[in-house]
């Protein structure tokens, strides 16, 4: 992906949408907020030119409850990928309030998912608050692994070191104190 997002957002990844649900259910009775990032569609061979959205970003310290949802802005990364926001309404109304619009401002698309949080308890909106049609893409995600290295790696390093975790600690010599 270059520096900036490629135009408009054409579409949730249905993966995202699910995991925003899930999480405003499990949130329930008190209100769910995340910020969305979006990837160029074409690394998912998607006919339009723009950026489908494919992550939600829990941030940390997000304090709610069932009227609001507050998110700590220092904890928001600067990140080049950023679409939007997301959150729930417990009480499954699909409008933004004023204090919604106060958050709008980052961000091209922000989605209010609503109780009971099925499939269709979405809608899509624009900055301004005026509901925008979202379509929901079937793509494939790649799988993220939260350390992008294994213990494999790890060895394999310290063994460049001189290190061999690979012997029986219980095996090596005493140190000056005759403790092993």
């Amino acid at each position: 992906m270059g520096l900036f997002r490629s135009g408009e957002v054409v579409g949730i990844a249905e993966a995202a949408l699910e995991f925003a649900l899930e999480a405003s259910a499990d949130a329930h009775p008190d209100e769910y907020m995340g910020f969305l990032r979006g990837e160029d569609a074409a690394k998912y061979d998607l006919d339009d030119e723009g950026t489908v959205l494919t992550d939600v970003l829990v941030i940390p310290g997000t304090t709610s409850n069932p009227v609001s949802a507050t998110v700590k802005t220092n904890m928001i990364p600067n990140d080049v990928r950023a679409a939007g926001s997301i959150h729930s309404h417990p009480n499954g109304v699909l409008r933004p309030s004023d204090a919604d619009l106060q958050t709008f401002g980052r961000g091209d698309v922000h989605i209010i998912v609503g109780a009971p949080y099925g499939k269709t308890d979405w809608q899509a909106f624009d900055p301004q608050g005026n509901p925008v049609d979202l379509p929901v893409v079937e793509v494939e995600l790649p799988e993220e692994e939260f350390f992008d290295f294994t213990q494999a790696d790890i060895d394999e390093e310290l063994l460049e070191e001189g290190v061999d975790r690979r012997a029986d600690p219980l095996d090596g010599p005493d140190d000056e104190w005759g403790q092993r």
